[in-house]
């Protein structure tokens, strides 16, 4: 079993809040679209950060956190576009903002410091 660590749990609750978060527009605003794209980047953050930790390589683990990162950018996308469409109120939609930035934060944190030892 892996060992636990920061940026595996912010991401797998990143995930598991942004599906809840989907399903609850689903049921009560009846919004496939916007739901359905933030639902496969929210949730694709957590997956590419478990590949990342199976990584084959430091440059392997990189390209993972580094799609991650992209993933959590547009999953940030999604959120702001579902805020200001007004399809959520603004205090919905603050825990996800606010755990969004921790991921951002952690993992550019974690790219930049194995990309200097290299």
């Amino acid at each position: 079993m892996l060992k636990d660590n920061a940026v595996r749990e912010k991401s797998y609750n990143f995930g598991l809040s942004t599906a809840l978060f989907c399903k609850n527009l689903i049921e009560e605003q009846k919004e496939y679209i916007l739901s359905k794209q933030l639902m496969r980047s929210g949730t694709s953050v957590g997956a590419n950060v478990e590949e990342a930790l199976q990584a084959e390589s430091r440059k392997d683990f990189i390209h993972k956190l580094s799609i991650a990162l992209k993933e959590e950018n547009e999953s940030y996308y999604w959120l702001r576009i579902i805020r200001d469409c007004g399809y959520s109120k603004p205090i919905k939609l603050q825990p996800l903002l606010s755990l969004i930035q921790e991921v951002i934060a952690l993992l550019t944190s974690i790219i930049k410091s194995t990309k200097a030892k290299t």
